[in-house]
């Protein structure tokens, strides 16, 4: 079974090429492009690792950082320009 990792960047290339390099290696992508977005995949989906980019349009990435840490011990890379 592949590892689930959910990608959060309001800059689509970045997520996109992210992903690409991420899929090439059998693992299951999911791409967020907002906060709100990223809250319903961390909802709704068992992932394995998050990788988060600070600036989003609508919250912060550390403040989904704590939204997972409340409830889930997985890897988090944040992402930072």
């Amino acid at each position: 079974m592949s590892d689930k990792i959910l990608i959060v960047d309001d800059e689509q290339e970045i997520t996109d090429l992210i992903s690409l390099y991420l899929e090439n290696e059998s693992f299951i992508v999911f791409k967020s492009y907002t906060a709100a977005d990223a809250l319903k995949y961390i909802n709704e989906e068992k992932l394995d690792m998050a990788i988060l980019d600070i600036m989003l349009p609508d919250m912060n990435g550390l403040e989904i950082c704590k939204k997972i840490r409340e409830r889930y011990h997985y890897p988090i890379i944040m992402l930072t320009a």
